[in-house]
């Protein structure tokens, strides 16, 4: 009851910041709950998210495309596993074709596996 109109004007501009801030990450990057609870949890999941925020930020920047960002993050993650080159990709999203990628079989050596299998 002491403060004045303008700080409490102030008080709640910042916390709808916040509010957009959250929506906005949950919204893009699909952080609809915590994994963990404990501070600094909370701290790697929220810098993780708005490490990849930045990231897809430079490409939306980086992008020739006309769409909006959400858009352009959503086919990103739809096509995470696929082998392109990513900035042939990003300026016309349909025109470059999968990379079939080669097919290397490693070896594992593993010792005494066979004396398991008696």
């Amino acid at each position: 009851m002491t403060f004045g109109a303008t700080t409490i004007s102030s008080i709640y501009k910042e916390r709808w910041e916040i509010e957009i801030f959250f929506k906005t990450l949950k919204q893009t990057m699909k952080v609809k709950s915590f994994v963990g609870t404990s501070e600094n949890a909370l701290r790697i999941q929220i810098w993780t998210a708005l490490i990849a925020m930045l990231l897809f930020k430079w490409l939306f920047h980086l992008s020739k495309t006309e769409w909006s960002f959400s858009n352009l993050v959503s086919m990103l993650r739809l096509n995470l596993f696929m082998y392109r080159d990513l900035m042939d990709w990003l300026n016309d999203l349909f025109a470059i074709e999968p990379e079939i990628p080669a097919f290397k079989q490693l070896r594992l050596p593993i010792q005494g596996f066979g004396q398991l299998q008696k």
